[in-house]
């Protein structure tokens, strides 16, 4: 409940509107509940009127006639203006609330990013917010209102007749006790459901990003028999839910014409023994059925709040979530150069895990080096160099940029200084001029061709008839992969960094093309510091110290001459990689 009131600070501006909303929905209860009152009071009165054998003052029934009319009409004003209000409050809540994941979203290290799959949080951004804004409407319609009906009719019912006001107080606990079991059964399928919808996007999503993969080895069917039967096991989760949280309606109905017998069978006796009139009968029918309404309004909000509970959860959790990299309280804002240096690094993804993935790093960098870093799959290569930029936080250590510890900088700022291009390369819905601005918004048309020249991407950009101006579908559909490496390239290069970090980002070019980006990237702005990330020895060989890593640490540094004569491991990578040529040489 807690976690739900603190959602309501997404209205924001529209708060009036979440706040009128209840004021207006309790004004239609207390209007409406004057309806049964003044309809007895007909009734008593005509009833009156036929005993004494007079006719009744119809001047005087027009009057209650009309104040009955202008109760109901005032009555209907304020539930369209509460319905109004609910809903304009209840959609700038949804969009309040959908921003502000988002925004979080955008401040996520890459340790937040690896607690949630890319399904889950787009199912948190649609599915979940979309729960959490149904509740929030039926909440600040019924909330109030229905326990405004409940107390005021329960009083008026005691008045009417207190002889038969005690089988209100038998009808409750019955409801309040069948809810409960509902609850208990049904909320942790509601729970399981809403974990299996992840579980369903990230099915779609993987179908729709290997959609070329599935049809090369003509997966198709295996892959609509895996959605199906995730699909048919959320269906059956939700029936199996929704089945037990519909017990609901049975239940209410079913004490509801049960009161409402026993208070026409007991009624009907008080009357014939004159302890009862007929319009308090009328009142006490009336109220009764207004009694058990308001209980359904709420039950109806409690079952909401039960399919919802596992979508706000959910949402608050990333609304919660809290970055573990932050600027430091007063940052420097000025990378100096670009020498990295990285004194006694331990690294670990987790502070569960038992083993480090970084060991005992010991590396100094001089602004302006070309550094080459080579080793297997899985030897911690892009683990090291997210470090640069404070992708990722050591657990002991210090990693220094400029001479200053990264935690010291500005996050910006630091960012700004260092380059990545990552192994996934990622290119935006737009123009290929509008995706290499992303290193720069405000580069020219010269800036942009000068950079796509040393990427070796110019060329193939001219040749499309669009040139800078081609349309990149999303995720870079209607280009190869060497080429969106390259644009990739040129990217970074716009940002003008002080330290350029390539990894394994030229694995999808030719060798030719490899050696020209290398020697492109020689002559340009020889103040840059590089990292070139790679699993050739080619990519690497003209670098001014090659490292090989292995296993998170360290095991032998060197230029590739060096490493020829003195490195075991060097040796054997370098010469199975060119076997022919060296077969030749010999």
């Amino acid at each position: 409940m807690i976690k739900f009131i603190s959602l309501f600070k997404y209205t924001k501006k529209y708060a009036i509107y979440a706040i009128l909303c209840p004021i207006f929905m309790i004004g239609e209860a207390i209007l409406e509940l004057q309806v049964p009152n003044r309809i007895g009071k007909v009734i008593d009165y005509l009833t009156e009127c036929k005993d004494a054998g007079i006719n009744a003052d119809l001047k005087q029934i027009m009057i209650l006639g009309l104040i009955i009319l202008g109760f109901s009409f005032l009555s209907l004003i304020c539930g369209i203006l509460g319905g109004v209000f609910a809903s304009v409050a209840a959609s700038a809540f949804s969009t309040n609330l959908k921003r502000a994941i988002f925004n979080n979203i955008q401040t996520f290290s890459f340790a937040s990013i690896d607690k949630y799959s890319t399904s889950s949080l787009i199912t948190r951004l649609t599915t979940d917010t979309n729960w959490v804004q149904m509740s929030f409407q039926l909440t600040i319609r019924l909330l109030f209102r229905a326990p405004s009906i409940f107390v005021y009719a329960i009083i008026r019912a005691s008045q009417a007749s207190p002889d038969l006001s005690f089988l209100f107080f038998l009808a409750i606990p019955i409801i309040v006790i069948g809810l409960g079991i509902i609850f208990a059964f049904s909320h942790p399928l509601f729970e399981r459901g809403i974990k299996k919808i992840d579980v369903l996007n990230q099915v779609v999503e993987e179908n729709v990003r290997g959609i070329r993969v599935i049809k090369s080895f003509t997966k198709e069917k295996s892959e609509i028999k895996k959605f199906d039967n995730i699909n048919d096991e959320l269906y059956r989760t939700f029936k199996r839910a929704h089945n037990i949280s519909n017990l609901n309606n049975p239940l209410m109905n079913v004490v509801m014409f049960a009161l409402l017998l026993i208070i026409a069978y007991l009624g009907s006796n008080l009357i014939v023994s004159g302890s009862l009139s007929k319009g308090a009968l009328f009142e006490l029918t009336s109220y009764s059925t207004q009694i058990l309404t308001s209980l359904m309004m709420i039950s109806m909000i409690f079952v909401m709040f039960l399919i919802s509970k596992p979508s706000r959860d959910r949402v608050y959790e990333v609304l919660s979530e809290v970055s573990t990299i932050r600027n430091p309280i007063n940052p420097i804002e000025e990378v100096k150069d670009g020498s990295v240096e990285f004194i006694d690094t331990m690294f670990k993804y987790s502070d569960t895990s038992e083993l480090n993935v970084l060991n005992n790093i010991n590396l100094k960098i001089n602004s302006g080096d070309t550094i080459g870093i080579i080793g297997t799959t899985g030897s911690s290569k892009t683990t090291l160099i997210s470090l640069i930029a404070r992708l990722y936080d050591v657990k002991s250590g210090e990693v220094k940029v400029g001479g200053e510890n990264v935690k010291d900088y500005d996050l910006k700022v630091l960012r700004d200084a260092v380059s990545v291009v990552l192994q996934n390369n990622v290119l935006f819905s737009g123009t290929i001029k509008e995706n290499l601005r992303w290193g720069n918004k405000d580069a020219t048309d010269e800036e942009i061709i000068l950079a796509a020249k040393i990427a070796q991407a110019h060329d193939f950009i001219q040749s499309f008839p669009d040139g800078y101006d081609t349309y990149i579908e999303q995720g870079g559909k209607n280009v190869s992969g060497g080429q969106k490496q390259r644009l990739c390239i040129a990217r970074a290069l716009l940002k003008n960094p002080k330290i350029l970090i390539l990894d394994d980002s030229m694995s999808a070019v030719d060798t030719k093309t490899d050696k020209l980006i290398r020697m492109g990237l020689k002559e340009y702005r020889k103040d840059i510091t590089k990292i070139i990330v790679a699993q050739r020895c080619q990519s690497v060989m003209d670098a001014d110290k090659i490292i090989i890593i292995d296993s998170g640490e360290i095991i032998d540094s060197g230029s590739h001459k060096e490493l020829l004569k003195t490195s075991p491991i060097y040796q054997e990578i370098y010469y199975s990689q060119n076997k022919e040529e060296v077969q030749e040489n010999a």
